[in-house]
């Protein structure tokens, strides 16, 4: 039998203190998200209704089929900033007319959903996941164009905006802007450089240079409708495709452009198992993992409640052990897993997942990635053994594996171990974490230890005598930074992940993710860089 079995004691109290740890995160991230959802607050809500509009996310509910999911995207980007977190945008993937799509929506409560550096971020991780994974891509528009005050770290890399837009369209992807209100200036290209487009009468105002800024440059006097209506574009100029009444009319014309795509999956549908549902609890998750990432914990635990029967097939179990590698599916999507089952990764453990690697690619099957890593192994005997070259094979593997990636930070991802596991630089087609995780290129103690010992050898070596007060000082202070930079919602901020999420939801997101991988075709390696032997 493949079923995995646990040791899991809910009566236990590790696990009940571990999941009031747990559920305590949850409940601090729940407040943050609320207060994202809330825009720019009850004033700036109720000014834009009384102007009789929509609010963003309801612009979203009426878009997506009734009762579907929305995997929304980013939803920390810009967390611990001088910008609202959220980053004035609305991005993830949700069902439209039957297609699974990636929507991105201003949110115009928010300084009238004016761009700045996080927004291009999170818009740019949008673009990218309509990208590799072949989902049309909607944009429902209303902003005021780039941050002022900002402009000089949104303009230039702005523009990327524009050239991954048309890419999209060159390689067969659909785009469709529906314009709520203004898209002035470089906003005037999201629906210039569309597939479709949506205007609504008396509200789209699209211009590249409004009334006032006319009037500057050329002297004329011109009124917003003749210069940049929604009927002068859709009479007049052509660059309206759709002319519609109010905003509800212009979701219906979104859908029935949606319905009229034929749009179909390229991935391998047909190979779609059918879903059980985990033999073990889900909402289990909560208590496995601690929130003090000294606790381990056997990521065997995590992949029984995440995987469709609990039915792991692990592959060279007795190998690596510290690494577990097997056959799985989640919602009846076959995966190959690769998990970290105690920290450190030996020789022994990076040899196995390139051959796992390598296969999965053979069999053109997507690999989920279970962060808890804290690096490869270090020491005299480690490195005679060859860590170096072998973590450089695993390294090599994830790099040049053509499968679709989705990691989980389930704890820590530390040092190179978050590079063989598929860290965000490696261009994962997902990245979640859990509320616990943290990144960083290795812990606050141990960093600021090592920065310690190069100092007291660099007084010796200089004669002079060890200040160790000031050392002490700096080592709080490092390790104190070094925490909060590698803390969950730092990185989720950063928008090096597509968000931090319940681990009870753990399943759900990544059977949502994997159905939206298969937009694309699957198609594994041809072939790898040279491996050091």
């Amino acid at each position: 039998m493949t079923v995995l079995a646990t040791s899991v004691d809910r009566a236990a109290p590790d696990f009940a203190r571990k999941r009031e740890g747990m559920l305590e995160l949850v409940a601090q991230l729940d407040e943050i998200l609320a207060d994202v959802r809330a825009g720019g607050g009850e004033r700036y809500l109720q000014r834009h209704r009384d102007r009789g509009k929509l609010l963003p996310r309801e612009r979203i509910e009426l878009l997506l089929d009734r009762d579907s999911a929305f995997l929304e995207l980013s939803p920390f980007a810009a967390y611990d900033t001088q910008f609202k977190t959220g980053a004035s945008a609305i991005t993830g993937i949700g069902v439209v007319e039957g297609v699974e799509c990636v929507i991105t929506a201003s949110e115009a409560t928010v300084k009238g959903g004016t761009q700045n550096p996080y927004t291009f971020r999170k818009a740019m991780r949008a673009f990218e996941a309509a990208r590799v994974n072949r989902l049309p891509l909607i944009s429902l528009t209303e902003s005021g164009g780039a941050d002022l005050p900002t402009q000089a770290d949104v303009f230039v890399p702005g523009g990327e905006g524009f050239r991954r837009q048309t890419q999209l369209s060159q390689a067969g992807v659909p785009n469709i802007s529906v314009v709520f209100g203004n898209a002035t200036a470089g906003g005037a290209y999201n629906p210039g450089m569309a597939d479709y487009t949506i205007f609504i009468k008396e509200r789209s105002k699209v211009f590249l240079g409004g009334p006032p800024l006319v009037k500057m440059a050329t002297g004329e006097e011109s009124g917003d409708e003749e210069l940049g209506g929604a009927e002068m574009h859709a009479r007049v100029s052509g660059l309206g495709d759709y002319l519609a009444l109010d905003e509800p009319d212009a979701i219906r014309l979104c859908r029935q452009v949606v319905r009229r795509l034929n749009w179909r999956k390229h991935g391998p549908g047909a190979s779609v198992l059918p879903v059980r549902e985990p033999a073990h609890d889900p909402d289990e998750l909560a208590g496995i993992a601690s929130i003090d990432l000294k606790e381990p914990f056997d990521m065997r635990e995590v992949i029984a409640r995440i995987v469709d029967g609990s039915d792991y097939d692990e592959f060279k179990p007795a190998y690596g052990t510290s690494l577990t590698t097997g056959w799985a599916a989640i919602h009846g999507f076959p995966v190959g897993i690769v998990a970290n089952v105690q920290g450190v990764i030996f020789s022994e453990e990076a040899q196995k997942a390139t051959q796992f690697i390598q296969l999965t690619n053979q069999l053109d099957v997507p690999l989920l990635f279970l962060h808890n890593v804290t690096g490869y192994m270090v020491g005299r005997e480690y490195e005679q053994r060859g860590i170096i070259k072998h973590g450089a094979q695993m390294i090599n593997a994830v790099s040049n594996s053509a499968v679709p990636h989705i990691s989980m930070i389930c704890g820590g991802s530390y040092g190179a171990g978050n590079y063989g596991m598929s860290g965000d630089a490696y261009e994962p087609r997902f990245t979640f974490a859990w509320p616990n995780a943290k990144i960083a290129v290795m812990g606050g103690a141990q960093l600021a230890g090592v920065l310690s010992i190069v100092a007291r050898a660099a007084a010796e070596s200089r004669g002079q005598e060890f200040d160790a007060d000031a050392d002490a000082q700096m080592r709080a202070g490092v390790e104190q930074m070094i925490e909060s930079q590698s803390l969950a919602l730092s990185m989720s901020g950063r928008v090096f992940d597509d968000g931090i999420i319940d681990p009870r939801d753990s399943r759900t997101v990544l059977g949502l993710a994997l159905s939206a991988v298969h937009g694309a075709e699957i198609r594994g390696a041809q072939g790898y860089g040279v491996f050091r032997m």
